[in-house]
């Protein structure tokens, strides 16, 4: 970008005056709609709020419609690449259902659009409203989220699930995405959104009072010690950005603070209702603060699988979107009672999935994209020191947040991430920055992405299709949801399935109730087929064993009946209850001759006829999974 008087270019589309008075609502809707959305439709508790996600912020992108590709996006562009040849590849030459494959594709691919439509903005000189509306927004989502998250603490009776979820965790606030952490991450993010409004004159110090204690008071009654980590990052920025003003500085640096005092007022509270509620609650629940530390599901433990199956895999690992089905089918010393689909630790799921080589790349990129855009808020002045430092202080904080858990998986949280880190990316680094000037007056500088000419109708036209995506993903989910929620006259339960099963983006929640349930041979082993490579369960891999006893898989059958007994869970009671005195013994009594590779059995047959009884008990509406 040149000089800062470099004359301004005749706006265009994304950038008129038109653009900017849609960009506030639109990225309001975008942060909040999917984000307090209670309403939810099975089998996943989740999906709508992803798939509004995708229209909304692909309505963002659509206003701002990019209309060049800002070099300093290239190692985050490549990364993202990467990932979706990944999980390409782990479709067409490797076991993952085509709608895994599909989902993630789309969802990287508008993570991109995002970056470049926050680079392009970032150059142009509307940069300082397209940040004020992503931070608006998810200072928007993470208000009425503490609001959501003091009624279900306090009044409990008020949560219908429709409106306002149900807390499924006595005592503790986990917000319309029914997660403490996903909760705690948009409390984290609003909080770093009223502070950089405050800087921004946008927001008035009154308003920055109020604010602050509310959402590190929702972070307390969510109990979630990542969202209590998340505040020493906060500290941390109060501490070393001298810029700020007086007052941000104060209430960065008093957050923890703020979190001890809330958590001294709830003890005090809980004795006086003789409840125990907020971070007490989980203490309490888990017996103490290293409760949870000796539990088989805690993350170490967690880790330690994750390690073994990447010393086992070190070159190409075990595929993309594939550590649930390898993780599940290999014999641990100290197995995990709960079913995870992911290691809980970006790096880890990398190289757990890309194996060492592919995903150090992944993981270089990403790096050197973060210290691009650090070097940026660092260099940055004025106005856009306040956007830069407070854009990469939002990508760090999900970040951090994303070595315990996975909230990148999410559309909610990957796509904001996404704009602000195009955003501080595509901020100049001085007069002598890499990337070409701002275009004079009726000229459009030629882009590596988009052709001369274009204009921003490149952007205006992947922005409406990402928003068009997310409307028809919401479409094609009904395809599914008409078999585990049918109305009247919904016909078959055979019929729902085999029609689910055509779904090109969730035909794995049509296989799992295909497989689970009384169908069709060959609907029953597409299901199997397809549906283990989704979330191996208790009753997935009961079918599953049947189906392979009756293939004449008999040491496989085993082998797989095992690995579910190592899960410990009680739903796997009754099956195998036939191995107790007086039972009439079975498969699953019997332990495996031999050692199986999941790769193994991966590519073993699926067309092959199920026995009667094979699957679980028929049912008008198989049960959602959680």
């Amino acid at each position: 970008m040149g000089p800062m008087s470099a004359p301004p270019p005749t706006p265009a589309p994304g950038h008129g005056p038109a653009a900017g008075s849609l960009l506030l609502p639109a990225a309001m809707l975008a942060a909040v709609v999917p984000t307090l959305t209670a309403l939810h439709q099975p089998p996943s508790a989740t999906l709508l709020n992803q798939c509004m996600a995708v229209a909304l912020w692909g309505g963002v992108a659509a206003v701002l419609a990019p209309r060049r590709w800002p070099r300093a996006t290239l190692p985050l562009i490549a990364a993202l690449a990467l990932m979706a040849a990944a999980a390409l590849a782990s479709w067409g030459w490797g076991t993952l259902p085509r709608s895994l494959a599909a989902q993630a594709i789309g969802l990287l691919a508008g993570a991109a659009l995002l970056v470049v439509a926050g680079a392009d903005a970032a150059r142009g000189p509307r940069r300082a409203e397209a940040f004020a509306a992503l931070a608006w927004g998810l200072l928007a989502a993470g208000v009425l989220s503490g609001a959501v998250a003091l009624v279900q603490v306090f009044a409990p009776g008020w949560t219908d699930g429709d409106w306002i979820a149900h807390s499924g965790l006595a005592g503790r606030a986990v917000g319309n995405l029914r997660q403490p952490n996903h909760l705690c991450s948009l409390l984290l993010w609003a909080l770093v959104a009223a502070v950089a409004l405050h800087e921004l004159k946008r927001l008035p110090g009154a308003a920055l009072a109020a604010m602050v204690p509310l959402l590190v008071f929702a972070v307390e009654l969510s109990a979630s010690r990542t969202g209590a980590a998340g505040l020493l990052l906060l500290l941390l920025w109060g501490v070393v950005d001298r810029r700020l003003s007086r007052s941000a500085r104060g209430w960065l640096i008093a957050t923890p603070l703020l979190y001890a005092l809330a958590w001294g007022a709830m003890a005090w509270w809980g004795d006086v209702t003789q409840q125990v509620l907020g971070a007490g609650a989980r203490v309490a629940a888990e017996g103490g603060l290293g409760g949870a530390t000796d539990s088989p599901n805690a993350r170490a433990n967690i880790w330690r699988n994750a390690l073994a199956l990447i010393a086992a895999n070190p070159w190409t690992g075990v595929g993309f979107g594939e550590f649930n089905f390898a993780w599940s089918l290999t014999a641990f010393a100290n197995r995990a009672t709960a079913f995870f689909d992911h290691t809980h630790n970006l790096p880890l799921q990398l190289m757990v999935e890309l194996g060492l080589p592919l995903s150090l790349l992944v993981m270089a990129l990403l790096a050197v994209a973060l210290w691009q855009a650090g070097l940026r808020a660092w260099r940055a002045q004025g106005e856009t020191a306040t956007l830069a430092r407070a854009g990469w202080v939002l990508v760090l904080m999900i970040g951090l947040h994303s070595l315990v858990e996975y909230p990148l998986w999410y559309a909610y949280f990957l796509l904001p991430a996404a704009l602000a880190w195009g955003l501080v990316l595509g901020l100049p680094v001085g007069t002598a920055d890499e990337a070409e000037p701002v275009p004079a007056a009726g000229r459009v500088a030629p882009s590596p992405a988009l052709p001369r000419g274009a204009g921003g109708a490149a952007g205006l036209i992947s922005g409406l299709l990402m928003a068009a995506g997310g409307v028809f993903a919401v479409w094609d989910y009904q395809r599914v949801v008409v078999i585990y929620a049918p109305p009247e006259g919904s016909g078959l339960l055979a019929t729902r399935i085999a029609r689910g099963q055509l779904s090109p983006l969730f035909a794995h929640h049509a296989d799992y109730a295909a497989a689970t349930n009384e169908t069709p041979p060959a609907s029953t082993a597409l299901g199997l087929a397809r549906a283990t490579h989704s979330l191996l369960d208790t009753r997935l891999m009961i079918a599953w064993t049947r189906h392979l006893a009756a293939g004449g898989h008999t040491d496989e059958a085993r082998w797989v009946a095992q690995r579910l007994r190592d899960f410990r869970n009680t739903d796997a009671t009754e099956f195998f209850a036939a191995c107790g005195p007086g039972g009439a013994g079975g498969v699953q009594c019997q332990p495996p001759q031999a050692l199986h590779d999941w790769r193994a059995l991966a590519a073993l047959p699926w067309q092959q006829a199920a026995p009667a009884g094979a699957a679980a008990q028929p049912s008008k509406a198989p049960s959602a999974r959680q």
